[in-house]
């Protein structure tokens, strides 16, 4: 069942919340999970009203839910556009899950903050997203992709389960995709879609290592787009190292600068500090 606003609690003042939109197609239709027509606007007002900073719309569906689902989009115009409008009356930003050329440019048109994926931006949309650069955010989540291709077999993906969810299709679609998009420009970040058997917590470093290794960025291109478009985006005084802004850091053994990959072995992580505050410190820190 699709989880009722109901059965969302209402998040401490103060915290950064994020709302998924949870409405349910059905063989064209949109319900709610009360059985009744869902207004995309109706649900942004709701999950305002919970208190929610952020809705994400899967504007497109999926492969790994329907044949071709990722070239299929999911609101009219007029429902992405009322969407977008809402957020703005609510206060929230609105992100969305988008792969179709279509689905990609609905979101940038009507006021979307973050999209997710945009795997088949087609030249249109890749210049519509130049157009709106400095006010979009883009997150392709190829870390998943990249599980599933190469590191699903245990879990019972092989090739041919790829093949069918689409993974190895939108990987080589990515990888076309995201050297442009970074000539460009486009804030892109890592991250995303991270909890799932093949591709669990505590791996998200290694997408680091695959915008370097997948999307010609230098290595300190991704660092920059961890840390500084990540404050960005949360609208936050973290991501960079300047009076005003909270002291996040991270002392490193090793140069990331050089070779991203460290980040991924914890025992490379001498010392975290949060806003100040210590949450790891190695007992001898190596001199400079």
């Amino acid at each position: 069942m699709p989880l009722s606003g109901k059965d969302v609690a209402a998040p401490a003042a103060g915290t950064f919340t994020f709302g998924v939109n949870r409405i349910l197609f059905v063989n064209g239709q949109v319900f709610d999970g009360t059985g009744s027509p869902a207004v995309p606007a109706d649900v942004v007002a709701e999950q305002a009203a919970i208190g929610f900073d952020a809705v994400k719309l899967l504007m497109s569906n999926d492969d790994v839910f329907v044949e071709g689902g990722s070239m299929i989009t999911q609101y009219s115009p007029e429902e992405a556009q009322a969407a977008g409008e809402q957020a703005r009356e609510s206060g929230v930003w609105l992100n969305c899950h988008a792969q179709a050329p279509e689905s990609i440019k609905l979101a940038v048109r009507s006021g979307f903050r973050s999209v997710y994926h945009c795997t088949y931006a087609d030249a249109e949309a890749v210049d519509l997203l130049e157009e709106y650069k400095e006010s979009i955010f883009l997150s392709p989540a190829v870390g998943i992709m990249w599980a599933n291709v190469y590191d699903g077999a245990e879990y019972g993906i092989d090739t041919a389960m790829a093949e069918k969810m689409g993974s190895v299709k939108a990987l080589r679609a990515m990888t076309e995709l995201y050297p442009e998009l970074r000539k460009r420009g486009l804030r892109v970040l890592p991250g995303g879609d991270y909890g799932f058997p093949n591709n669990p917590i505590g791996r998200n470093a290694r997408d680091l290592e695959l915008f370097v290794r997948l999307f010609g960025y230098s290595p300190a291109e991704a660092l920059r787009a961890a840390t500084q478009y990540g404050g960005q985006v949360m609208d936050l005084p973290v991501g960079v190292l300047t009076p005003g802004y909270l002291a996040d850091v991270l002392v490193v053994r090793g140069e990331p600068a050089a070779d991203v990959s460290v980040l991924q072995d914890p025992g490379n992580l001498l010392a975290i500090m949060q806003n100040g505050a210590f949450y790891k410190l190695a007992e001898h820190l190596p001199a400079a």
